[in-house]
C-alpha cells in the first residue's frame, strides 16, 4: 500500500560511485536530496577491483578533484599504495593509480553522505518513476513509499535486471550477492527509454596466507607518492605492496579444455562485455599464440587477508576456476575465498541523453555511470557529478554545466557517449582524446578549478592558491628564458655525459631544459640563482617548456573546435528538409539531435560533406 513518505528536489537512485557524486553535488548546491540504495552496506562498494585511477582514469579523478567531487579526497584517505603509470612516456599519458582499502573507502563515503547537509541516505529499492505533465514528479519504493521530487538521477550500476553467472549457475542478483533491481527496468522502458544488455566480470579472491609470494615479482609503490587531490595537506603513504605473476601453458590448457562449459561461449551469456577488460577465457581464445598473461595480485585492504587476482576475470564453473588458479606460480595451494563471476545488467542507449545527461524524452530524468553504458568507478563518478550538478542548475533556473571535449577528459567521455553512443561497456583511454597533450593530469587544476569555483564547490581560498601556483609557473618560465649559462668546460662535460652536443656561446636555462635527456633538476648546478619553489610549480614549468610547440598546436586546434561548437543548431531543426544531407546523415542527426555543428560533425554516419551542408544551412 502506498503512502506519502516525503518531498525532495532531487532523488538519486543508487549509491555506488555515480550515485555518491550525484547526491553530494546536488546537496552541496543547496538541493534537498535523497539518495536511495538497495542495501546501505553497498554504498561506495568496489565489487570488481579495489583500486582508483589508472591510465586515463587517473585523469578523470584529478579533474573531479578540481571540480569539487568527493572520490579524489576519499581515495587519498583510503588508498594504501600509489603508483604513477607510464612514466617512461610523455606527461600526456602519465596516470595515477592507487590501491584502495575497500572497506575503509566504503566507510569514508557512507559517513560523508550521512553527514552532508540537505542529504538523506535511505535503504530502499526504487521500483517506479512517475511523471506529471511529462516531467519527473516522484519516485516510489518497493514498500510503497512515494517521494515527490523534481528530478531523478538513475545510477543503478550493474543492479538493473542484474544476473550473475558462474558456469551453468545463474541467479537474479546485483554484485556481491546483493538484490537486483528488477521492476525499475520495466518502468524505464515504459518511459520510452531504449535499454540494452551489457556484461562485466570479476576475478577470484584468494587468502594471502595460502600464497607463495617467493614465486612472484614484488610490485612496490612509488618512492615519492603523489595524491589525487592537488592541495592535500599530507603526503600519501604507501602501506601495502602488490605482486606480479603469470598464467602458463597449463593454465591455458585447462581453460581450452573447458570452453564448452564457459557461459561466454555456450550461449548462456548474451550481454556484451568490455573489449579492454576481457575475461581470461576470452584472452586465451583471442590470443591463442600468447604463452602467458600477466596477473597482478593486489590486497583488498589492510584489515583482511583477501587478495584480488587482477587479470583473471572469469565466469567458468568453480571447479575449473580452482584448477586454473592452482596452475599459476605462487597460487598452487591458494585458498579461494570468492569465486569469479560474470554479471549482466541493463543500461540505456546513451545517445538518448543530452550532454547534461538529462534524458531527451523525459525532462527531469538523468542517467549516470554504468546505466549510461560506461564501465569503471572513475567514469561513473564523473558522470554522477555532472548529472547532480546539472539537475541542481536546472532546478535553480541557471545555465547548465557543459564540459567540452577540448577542456577535459570528462567532456570527452560524455561527448563520446551521447554523440557516438557505444555498443560495449565504454572505458576511458588517453587515445580517445584528440587534445591529450593539453588535457594532462598535472594541469587539471588550471583547466577546471574555475568551473568548480563558479559552482560554489571550490572555495575562494583553494581557487586563489591555484591562481598563485600558475603565476609562479609563469614567472619561473620567464626567468629560465632570460637566465643564461656560460659555455664552460664543466657545462660541456655535463652535456657530453648526457650525450648532448656542446655549447660555444651562452645558452638559456630554458633551452637546456628543452634538450632530450635534460630536465629542471639536472641543470640545477648551472642555475645558482634558482628560487625555492614547490615541486608542483617546477614540474609544470618544465612541461610547459619541453612541450611548448606541441601545446601551442593543440591550443590552435582547440580554438577551431570551439568555433564549431559555438554554432548552435535549432532544437526544432528539420534535417529531412536540408538539401545536401545524405539519407544516413538525416536519419542519424534526427535521432541524436546534436546541439551544435561540432557535435553534429562527430555523429557516426555524418560525413565532412554533410557537415558542410549543415554549415551552409546555418549561414543562410
Amino acid at each position: 500500500m502506498e503512502y506519502r513518505a516525503g518531498t525532495c528536489d532531487v532523488a538519486v537512485i543508487g549509491a555506488g560511485h555515480a550515485g555518491i557524486e550525484a547526491a553530494l553535488a546536488a546537496a552541496r548546491m543547496g538541493m534537498e536530496t535523497v539518495c536511495f540504495a538497495i542495501n546501505l552496506d553497498s554504498v561506495g562498494n568496489m565489487p570488481c577491483n579495489p583500486a582508483i585511477g589508472g591510465t586515463a582514469k587517473g585523469h578523470l579523478v584529478r579533474e573531479l578533484s578540481c571540480l569539487g567531487g568527493e572520490m579524489p579526497a576519499a581515495a587519498d584517505r583510503a588508498c594504501i599504495q600509489y603508483r604513477m603509470l607510464n612514466l617512461g612516456k610523455g606527461p600526456a599519458v602519465w596516470s595515477l593509480r592507487a590501491q584502495a582499502d575497500r572497506r575503509e573507502y566504503q566507510r569514508i563515503m557512507k559517513g560523508t553522505l550521512e553527514r552532508q547537509e540537505n542529504l538523506r541516505l535511505i535503504q530502499a529499492e526504487i521500483t517506479d518513476i512517475r511523471l506529471e505533465d511529462g516531467k519527473v514528479s516522484a519516485v516510489v519504493t518497493a514498500s510503497g513509499a512515494v517521494w515527490s521530487c523534481r528530478a531523478a538521477i538513475v545510477c543503478t550500476g550493474t543492479y538493473l535486471s542484474g544476473r550473475t553467472v558462474v558456469g551453468d549457475v545463474t541467479r537474479e542478483s546485483g554484485p556481491d550477492g546483493m538484490h537486483a533491481a528488477l521492476p525499475l527496468t520495466d518502468c524505464l522502458r515504459a518511459l520510452g527509454l531504449s535499454l540494452r544488455r551489457f556484461k562485466t566480470g570479476t576475478p577470484p579472491r584468494v587468502n594471502a596466507r595460502s600464497v607463495d609470494f617467493s614465486k612472484m615479482e614484488l610490485q612496490p609503490g612509488d618512492a615519492q607518492p603523489e595524491p589525487f587531490t592537488f592541495d592535500m595537506d599530507s603526503v600519501p603513504e604507501n602501506r601495502a605492496v602488490c605482486w606480479l605473476t603469470w598464467t602458463n601453458e597449463r593454465t591455458h590448457e585447462i581453460i581450452r579444455a573447458n570452453l564448452h562449459r564457459s557461459p561466454l561461449f555456450n550461449g548462456v551469456i548474451d550481454g556484451v562485455g568490455p573489449r579492454y577488460c576481457p575475461s581470461i577465457e576470452t584472452k586465451i581464445v583471442t590470443f591463442p599464440d600468447k604463452k602467458r598473461h600477466q596477473l597482478f595480485v593486489e590486497p583488498m585492504g589492510l584489515g583482511t587477508e583477501e587478495l584480488y587476482l587482477q587479470g583473471l576475470s572469469s565466469s567458468l564453473p568453480e571447479d575449473v576456476q580452482a584448477d586454473m588458479v592452482h596452475s599459476i606460480p605462487g597460487l598452487e595451494n591458494a585458498v579461494i575465498q570468492r569465486y569469479a563471476y560474470a554479471i549482466e545488467y541493463e543500461c540505456v542507449d546513451p545517445t538518448e541523453l543530452r550532454v547534461t545527461l538529462e534524458a531527451k524524452k523525459v525532462p527531469g530524468l538523468y542517467g549516470a555511470g554504468q546505466f549510461n553504458g560506461s564501465s569503471g568507478y572513475e567514469e561513473a563518478a564523473v558522470q554522477g557529478f555532472v548529472a547532480g550538478v546539472n539537475a541542481a542548475l536546472k532546478l535553480q533556473g541557471r545555465e547548465p554545466m557543459i564540459l567540452d571535449r577540448a577542456g577535459s577528459y570528462i567532456g570527452t567521455l560524455i561527448d563520446d557517449l551521447v554523440t557516438r553512443g557505444t555498443n560495449e561497456p565504454y572505458r576511458m583511454m588517453t587515445s580517445r582524446s584528440e587534445y591529450r597533450l593539453y588535457l594532462r593530469q598535472d594541469n587539471a587544476d588550471i583547466r577546471l578549478c574555475h568551473v568548480g569555483h563558479g559552482l560554489g564547490l571550490i572555495s575562494d581560498e583553494r581557487y586563489a592558491r591555484v591562481l598563485e601556483k600558475y603565476e609562479l609557473v609563469k614567472k619561473e618560465i620567464t626567468r629560465l628564458e632570460n637566465t643564461f649559462a656560460p659555455p664552460t668546460d664543466e657545462l660541456n662535460e655535463f652535456l657530453a655525459s648526457r650525450k648532448q652536443p656542446p655549447v660555444t656561446t651562452g645558452v638559456s636555462l630554458a633551452n637546456l631544459i628543452r634538450r632530450p635527456q635534460l630536465d629542471y633538476m639536472s641543470v640545477a648546478p648551472f642555475d645558482p640563482g634558482r628560487p625555492d619553489l614547490p615541486r608542483a610549480v617546477t614540474k609544470e614549468a618544465e612541461i610547459e617548456l619541453k612541450y611548448a610547440g606541441y601545446i601551442e598546436k593543440q591550443e590552435r586546434q582547440i580554438k577551431e573546435f570551439r568555433r564549431l561548437e559555438a554554432k548552435k543548431l535549432p532544437e526544432d531543426i528539420d534535417y529531412n528538409s536540408i538539401q545536401g544531407l545524405r539519407l544516413e546523415a538525416r536519419q542519424k542527426l534526427s535521432a541524436i539531435r546534436p546541439e551544435n555543428l561540432g557535435q553534429a560533425s562527430r555523429v557516426s554516419g555524418v560525413s565532412p560533406a554533410d557537415a558542410a551542408a549543415l554549415m551552409i544551412y546555418l549561414e543562410r
